[in-house]
C-alpha cells in the first residue's frame, strides 16, 4: 500500500510490560537519588547512596530482563556494534548538555540578569536558529571530511561553548551569551543530523523503527539526567557557597537554590539585602563549575566520535537511509 514504510520487522513482537516497568523505576530511583544529592550537597547521604544504588541495581535487572526475553523493549544485541553504541550513547550527550545548559541559563538569565521569562525565551532562539541553518547542511561536510571529522567537531565545538560559560558574570555583555548559544547549536547541528544517519546505517533495515525509537530514547533519558546530574551539581556547588553567608537562624532550604535564598532575604526586609550581592556571587561560581563538568563530559563524547565514528559515507546508500530515517521517525 502507498504511504506504508518499505522495510518493516517480520517480527514485531508484543508489548514488553516487565522491561518498560523497570526502566522506568530504575530510571525514577537514579534521577531522585542524584537530586536529592544535590539538595543536600551531599552524595555520602544514607538515602542518596541508598536510592541511587536502588536504580542502578534495578536497571541491572531491566538489561538482563532484555537478554532473556523473546520480546524485549529493547533488543540489547544492538550494542554489539560499536558504531551503534557510540552513536546512540553520544545523542544522549548531546541532550544532557542541551537540558543542564538551559536548565542553569534560565536562572543566571532571569534571576541573576533580571529578564522575564519571556525575554529569556527569546534570548534562547540562536541555539535554535543555528541548529535550523546548519542542520541541513551538516551533509555536505560529512561528504567532504566524513562523519568521524564532523561529529568530533561538533562535540568540540559544544564543549568549548560549555567551557565558554565561565566568562559570564553579572554585568557580562549579553551579546556574548548569544554568540555562546549561537555556536553551541551550530555544533549540535552538526552532530545530531550524522549521528541519525549513522544509527540508521548501523542496523539492518527492518530494524529502523526501533533504532528511530532508541534514538528517542536516548534523546529524552539524556536529557532527564541532564537536568538531574548538572543541577545536582549546580545546588551542591552553590551551597557551597552561600552558606557561609546566611544567619545561624536560616533554614536549610535557604541554601538550596538562589531563588531560596533571595526568598529567604526578602522575608528579613532590610536585613536581608545584603545577602543578595552574595547570593548572584555563589550561583556565577556554581554555574561555572557545572558548565566546566558539562565541557568535559561533552569532551569525552568527541573523544568516543574520534575513535568510533566511521569516515566518509558512501553518498546514495546515505540518502536512502535518511529516506528511511524520515519514514521510521513518521
Amino acid at each position: 500500500m502507498c504511504g506504508e514504510p518499505r522495510h518493516t520487522d517480520p517480527n514485531p513482537g508484543r508489548i514488553d510490560s516487565v522491561g518498560v516497568l523497570l526502566s522506568v523505576v530504575g530510571l525514577v530511583l537514579l534521577v531522585y537519588g542524584i537530586i536529592k544529592g544535590g539538595q543536600l550537597a551531599d552524595f555520602t547521604d544514607v538515602t542518596v547512596l541508598g536510592t541511587i544504588a536502588a536504580g542502578i541495581a534495578v536497571l541491572a535487572a531491566f538489561v538482563v530482563f532484555e537478554k532473556r526475553s523473546d520480546h524485549p523493549s529493547i533488543d540489547i544485541t544492538f550494542f554489539k556494534n560499536k558504531v551503534f553504541s557510540a552513536a546512540i550513547g553520544v545523542i544522549g550527550l548531546v541532550f544532557f548538555a542541551l537540558m543542564g545548559v538551559t536548565f542553569f541559563s534560565v536562572f543566571y538569565t532571569q534571576t541573576v540578569r533580571g529578564y522575564s521569562p519571556l525575554q529569556t525565551g527569546l534570548l534562547m532562539l540562536p541555539l535554535a536558529t543555528a541548529q535550523l541553518l546548519f542542520a541541513p547542511r551538516a551533509r555536505l561536510l560529512v561528504d567532504r571530511f566524513g562523519n568521524s571529522a564532523v561529529c568530533t567537531a561538533g562535540m568540540g565545538l559544544i564543549a568549548a561553548t560549555l567551557a565558554a560559560f565561565t566568562v559570564l558574570d553579572a554585568d557580562t555583555p549579553i551579546w556574548i551569551l548569544e554568540v555562546i548559544f549561537f555556536v553551541m547549536g551550530t555544533g549540535m547541528a552538526h552532530v545530531m543530523t550524522p549521528l541519525s544517519v549513522v544509527i540508521m546505517q548501523a542496523l539492518p533495515r527492518e530494524k529502523a523503527g526501533s533504532a528511530s525509537a532508541l534514538s528517542n530514547t536516548f534523546r529524552q533519558v539524556g536529557g532527564a539526567l541532564g537536568i538531574a546530574v548538572l543541577g545536582s551539581v549546580l545546588s551542591a556547588a552553590y551551597r557551597g557557597g552561600i552558606e557561609g553567608e546566611l544567619p545561624a537562624d536560616a533554614p536549610h532550604t535557604a541554601a538550596e537554590s538562589i531563588e531560596a535564598t533571595l526568598g529567604f532575604a526578602a522575608r528579613l526586609g532590610q536585613r536581608g539585602e545584603a545577602l543578595v550581592g552574595p547570593a548572584h556571587d555563589a550561583f556565577l561560581h556554581a554555574m561555572h563549575v557545572t558548565a566546566l563538568c558539562g565541557a568535559g563530559i561533552a569532551a569525552v563524547g568527541a573523544v568516543v566520535m574520534a575513535v568510533f565514528l566511521p569516515g566518509r559515507t558512501n553518498t546514495g546508500q546515505r540518502d536512502e537511509k535518511e529516506a528511511e530515517l524520515v519514514a521510521a521517525d513518521r
